[in-house]
């Protein structure tokens, strides 16, 4: 099993910056692909960014140029600044890894609020 527990959720104001940070624990070993999805009240969770092992990525079209992804190997922890928020980024944002066997896992989740 691994544990992902995140970190920076918060409230902020339209055009301000949050860092949200994910770390991984327990069985660690064979992790791909760290990454962020979020979720909105009343809409289906969507991927916002994803990072492999190796350092490609892939962004949400929504938030390229506003989000960067990021990931520490030595740490297992990806991170994910994210600028110039807009009201329409309020979500619960998980963490996610899959390991190269195909496994999924999920973080509790970190609540994001751009207030207006």
């Amino acid at each position: 099993q691994v544990q992902l527990v995140e970190s920076g959720g918060g409230l902020v104001q339209a055009g301000g910056s949050l860092r949200l940070s994910c770390a991984a624990s327990g069985s660690i070993f064979s992790i791909n692909v760290m990454g962020w999805y979020r979720q909105a009240p009343g809409k289906q969770r969507e991927l916002v960014a994803r990072v492999t092992s190796g350092g490609s990525t892939k962004y949400a079209d929504s938030v390229k140029g506003r989000f960067t992804i990021s990931r520490d190997n030595a740490k297992i922890t990806v991170y994910l600044q994210m600028n110039t928020l807009r009201p329409e980024d309020t979500a619960v944002y998980y963490c996610m890894c899959d390991k190269y066997a195909g496994i999924h896992y999920w973080g509790k989740g970190t609540l994001v609020t751009v207030s207006s």
